[in-house]
């Protein structure tokens, strides 16, 4: 009996599957679409936090946002959100994006890659405000745009734009030998830090520098933003390095003697290049651990401020335009988050995280944490903590709680009024109190 109830129960399931197949093929009705989506339904990431939730089209290479528009930026694909509530506004199928400009003036640069050009696009509605068929590298930047672009022979041409599409100063560059293609390619600069969790571009795009250096087979060109003048080549030895920050030329020397590296730094002011600055073993960490004293990184900071290390192994931070410091470590202390404004410390005791206000030198304010990181952003501290996971926003100046989920969503972008967190397939947003 109970054998035969079986064999019918699973010739009824057949049969319902087959005229549902039928109907599906003909065109009479499809339930599998609904079905699907009903099983693929995705877990709220921040439930009773998060103003809106959407499905996106895949992992996301970068998510940016842009006015009030929402840009997530896949391998081969773009695609914009709305702010307000998740709904997806258009999409376009460029290889890269970044976001230049901030609120009402912010614009979505795209292009291909291997392809010279690029285009200008409207957040809103994917519409080209401006497009380029000869640039082969773009810097987007919160007050504007460089690209540039080399003719025959090699002879290339730096080209500052505000985000509405004026020109503001264009200068020669000369033969540029090193290759510089696609979005904002690396520049001897400094290196925002951030953490796991976290993505390395939460932070948005920077302020446009006033200087900027374009490494040249081994030199390096040096521009003022300014007024678009090309005001120094910088031909660093074999034992340097060359950073620019705060409107400083920074040559990093590591020498190595005694089975150890010695670094020293100098700062120089173009045009003249006289001496602004200089120190006597102060590692900028531009050597990666274990390579003895080869230089292949930049160091970590905002604009004005870079992290250092003094030669008993304590962190501290300087002003790269004066040499001032702005902070001295205690022993075992170290730098979570640092920008021109702000510094996130973890305690030695790795109990406590403590912001300090680098304009004060004093403490902002402290929060108890176990393990995790931190990244500082214009509009946010965002702090991550782990097992369990959880997500917190804090105002940089007072401490105040901007918002808080317990959630293992990594953080891609913050705005004035809130964040945007992805988790596999699933972007939500945040908003800050």
């Amino acid at each position: 009996m109970a054998s035969g109830g079986s064999s019918r129960m699973g010739y009824t399931l057949i049969t319902i599957v087959v005229v549902l197949v039928v109907l599906a093929t003909s065109k009479t009705w499809n339930p599998w679409p609904k079905w699907w989506a009903w099983f693929n339904t995705s877990e709220p990431i921040a439930a009773g936090v998060a103003r809106w939730q959407s499905t996106i089209g895949g992992s996301p290479q970068s998510v940016s946002i842009a006015g009030d528009a929402v840009i997530v930026e896949y391998r081969t694909s773009i695609e914009a959100y709305g702010l307000t509530a998740g709904i997806k506004l258009w999409g376009n199928d460029a290889d890269w994006a970044d976001v230049a400009g901030e609120g009402n003036d912010a614009v979505v640069v795209t292009g291909r890659l291997l392809t010279k050009g690029y285009q200008v696009l409207d957040p809103r509605s994917g519409a080209v405000r401006r497009a380029d068929t000869e640039a082969t590298a773009v810097w987007t930047y919160r007050t504007g745009i460089l690209d540039l672009r080399c003719g025959k022979g090699s002879d290339c041409e730096l080209t500052a734009w505000d985000t509405r599409g004026n020109t503001r100063w264009r200068v020669s560059t000369g033969g540029i030998g090193f290759v510089l293609d696609a979005a904002n390619p690396d520049l001897p600069d400094t290196k925002p830090m951030t953490a796991n969790g976290i993505d390395d571009d939460v932070a948005g795009a920077r302020q446009m520098p006033a200087l900027i250096g374009l490494p040249d087979d081994g030199k390096v060109r040096i521009i003022d933003t300014a007024n678009g003048k090309l005001v120094q080549t910088a031909e660093p030895g074999s034992d340097q390095r060359i950073s620019v920050a705060g409107g400083r030329v920074l040559t990093v020397t590591g020498t190595s003697a005694d089975g150890t590296c010695y670094f020293g730094v100098v700062a120089s002011d173009p045009p003249g290049g006289g001496t602004v600055w200089k120190r006597d073993g102060l590692n900028l960490r531009t050597a990666a651990n274990g390579s003895g004293c080869k230089q292949d990184r930049d160091p970590a900071g905002g604009e004005d401020v870079v992290l250092g290390v003094d030669p008993v192994g304590r962190q501290e931070l300087i002003a790269a335009h004066d040499g001032r410091i702005l902070w001295h470590g205690a022993k075992g202390e170290e730098v979570q988050a640092v920008n021109d404004s702000y510094a996130v410390v973890r305690t030695a005791d790795k109990s406590t995280l403590r912001c300090l206000s680098l304009a004060s030198g004093g403490t902002a304010w402290t929060r108890p944490f176990t393990s995790g990181g931190a990244a500082l952003t214009p509009n946010a501290v965002v702090i991550v903590t782990t097992k369990p996971g959880r997500v917190a926003a804090l105002s940089p100046s007072s401490g105040k709680l901007l918002t808080e989920v317990r959630t293992n969503a990594k953080i891609f972008a913050t705005g004035p009024g809130g964040m945007i967190v992805v988790d596999g397939r699933d972007m939500a947003y945040l908003p800050f109190a």
